[in-house]
């Protein structure tokens, strides 16, 4: 089954009220800190036993959980020896064009770790990913003119069931991060990007897990020239095969076969906490892949800790969180244990630490400079598969940990190292580290908008000190960084709001903005993009539609155009808008992945030009006289070539 049928599923769980509750359980004054990593296992054989007791114990008690969307077969038990090993990329002006920090058209949450997107930037070239294709688009010497267009999938590949979400740019690499059904599992198809800005397909690669998706986070990122991606992997534990859903790679062909597939883990590769699995618990295996993309063949190598399936991943410059939860017994469960795991990005052992709850999405943390982890919790939240995150629910906590408190797992975080913070009324709950505050709220999200004459939004310090109480007269849709300060975005049900927040040693409100009769074009991060010009002033830019109009139509339709706001230290000044003319998706050809899971308009500030990217539509604006006018576009649209002033 496809993403569909999860938002299907979606509208169902998504009438259920958040309930109000006890904080997170907490547990007993965890040992001293220890640096300890997480065991791993010795050998093939060690981890092929556990797994087999495992499933004999399992068995036993007639609760085998079945992994789900998995291709069947064998993987043939290679060590990582067998396989080629990562090298440095050779240095190029191409690497360095692209990774330059004014060239970034994404809204990420840490600089210098870049998020798998619809839109990036090569040189003298967009580069885009829609609705299984993709486009560059010249830019330089002021240009604003199509250049390539190609399938994102290889042409010996049948793109049947797959679903194309992510693109990624490193050197004159290009990465599209996918998924299939029909093969089940994550493709990575590689393309390489000429001078003239041309597109030629490389290669694609097959790496078996299950979906990756979420309806907030990104799967793959880009650090340091590097792909990194997580996937879960839903272990059926199956005594006479136990490496049969282990996460493997094979580079895709026509006719490829199961016994091609290469194992990406040593058993020495994987990890499980110190405290023990139980055999009635469902097991999923957790892997961050690291790839380098600038070698003739690409060459992976994974992490993995074992543990329960609900799951929320963080990318900080230095590693990769996991926060792992048990999803039996839904949110009535206030003694489901968690744990949280820490997998450096240089390739050292992981460490973990025994947690209480879960985090909504990967805003919900934040690695500070200060040798700390952050994290707000919520007592009945599942992590950030699918659609969880948008109906996390439960009372709320911070939970502020050393990273040196981290080591085998068999430690908790003491009980007061959490901080119960007040728990917001409403459904869909946003949370964002801004500053030296947490932020959070609750909106509409991807239902119809609410008619909120009110919200509360709640800033809080995250080394220490008590929660502000600021309300607005919106929900809280989005939670943004401006600059030194915030900016909140919400619906009051028939319009758009913006309201800024002040940060400094007491929160307060700022200026704000009303869009009459508007909502958001776009749910996802990305699709918000903020320009400073100064300490306290900038540009910000939203995609924005008709009011009323409920958050999933992203799905489906374009957004009308994008607002454009000036902020200045008193007041947001309205610049205008780019508006889309014509969509053309309705006769584009699409074969395959016809559905903008992540969104189809961004704002974007390049070499001093704003460029509206619509669709199949990029519309560039110029400023005069403190509004921004449209001066030309173009559609890049398959088959057609549209440009004009």
């Amino acid at each position: 089954m496809k993403k569909i049928t999860a938002l299907a599923a979606f509208a169902g769980i998504a009438s259920a009220a958040a309930g109000c509750a006890e904080s997170p359980g907490r547990t007993a004054l965890a040992s001293a800190p220890e640096t300890r990593t997480l065991p791993a296992f010795a050998s093939e054989d060690a981890l092929r036993g556990y797994l087999v007791r495992l499933a004999k114990e399992q068995a036993a008690r007639g609760e085998e959980f079945s992994g789900t969307g998995m291709n069947g077969g064998v993987a043939e038990a290679v060590t990582m020896e067998e396989l080629p090993a990562p090298a440095e990329p050779e240095p190029s002006a191409a690497a360095d064009v692209s990774s330059r920090a004014d060239e970034s058209v994404t809204n990420v949450q840490h600089a210098g770790v870049d998020e798998g997107g619809i839109v990036k930037v090569h040189g003298d070239y967009l580069v885009m990913l829609r609705r299984g294709r993709l486009f560059t688009v010249a830019i330089g010497d002021g240009a604003l003119r199509p250049i390539s267009a190609v399938d994102a999938f290889g042409p010996d590949v049948d793109p049947a069931g797959a679903w194309y979400d992510e693109l990624l740019v490193s050197g004159d690499a290009v990465a599209v991060i996918g998924y299939s059904y029909a093969r089940g599992g994550t493709e990575v198809g590689l393309f390489r990007i000429d001078g003239a800005g041309n597109l030629q397909h490389r290669s694609t690669y097959h790496l078996r897990g299950n979906d990756y998706y979420s309806s907030r986070n990104y799967a793959s990122r880009l650090v340091d020239g590097k792909l990194v991606f997580y996937t879960p992997s839903y272990i059926g534990l199956n005594a006479e095969d136990p490496f049969g859903e282990f996460p493997a790679v094979r580079r895709w062909h026509r006719g490829a076969g199961q016994d091609e597939f290469r194992r990406t883990l040593s058993a020495t590769r994987v990890y499980h906490p110190a405290r023990p699995l139980h055999a009635d618990d469902q097991i999923a295996l957790h892997t961050v892949t690291v790839c380098d993309l600038e070698q003739a063949e690409m060459a992976c190598e994974g992490t993995a800790v074992l543990g329960p399936p609900g799951r929320v991943f963080y990318v900080s410059p230095g590693a990769v969180y996991v926060w792992v939860s048990d999803w039996r017994g839904g949110k009535e469960r206030t003694d489901r244990p968690s744990t949280v795991y820490r997998i450096p990005l240089d390739g050292g052992g992981p460490s973990a630490l025994a947690v209480r709850g879960s985090p909504v999405d990967q805003f919900s943390f934040l690695e500070s400079a200060d040798g700390h982890l952050n994290v707000l919790v919520r007592e009945g939240a599942d992590g950030d598969g699918m659609w969880h995150g948008e109906v996390a629910g439960g009372a709320t906590s911070l939970l502020r940990v050393s990273l040196a408190s981290f080591g085998d797992g068999a430690a908790a975080a003491p009980a007061e190292s959490y901080r119960v913070l007040p728990t917001p009324a409403g459904h869909t709950f946003q949370n964002r580290f801004v500053g030296g505050y947490l932020l959070y709220g609750t909106g509409s999200g991807w239902g119809p908008p609410e008619q909120r004459a009110a919200a509360t939004l709640y800033a809080v310090p995250w080394v220490e000190g008590g929660p502000s109480a600021l309300v607005l007269p919106h929900g809280v849709d989005r939670i943004e960084q401006m600059g030194t300060d915030a900016v909140v975005v919400g619906t009051d049900g028939q319009n758009l709001h913006f309201s800024a927040v002040r940060l400094g040693d007491q929160p307060r409100l700022g200026q704000r903005y009303v869009s009459a009769g508007a909502s958001q074009g776009e749910l996802r991060s990305h699709g918000f993009f903020y320009k400073p010009d100064g300490r306290d002033s900038g540009i910000l830019g939203l995609p924005i539609r008709g009011g009323g109009v409920p958050g999933y139509a992203h799905l489906r339709e374009g957004s009308a155009s994008i607002l454009f706001l000036r902020n200045q230290p008193s007041r947001f000044e309205e610049l205008g808008e780019l508006a889309a003319v014509a969509d053309g998706s309705a006769d584009d050809g699409c074969r395959v992945s016809c559905v903008d899971w992540y969104g189809n308009a961004r704002p974007l500030f390049l070499r001093g030009r704003i460029f509206a990217l619509l669709g199949y539509e990029i519309v560039e604006g110029r400023l005069d006289g403190g509004a921004i006018r449209e001066s030309r576009r173009v559609s890049y649209a398959p088959g057609a070539v549209l440009a004009g002033r």
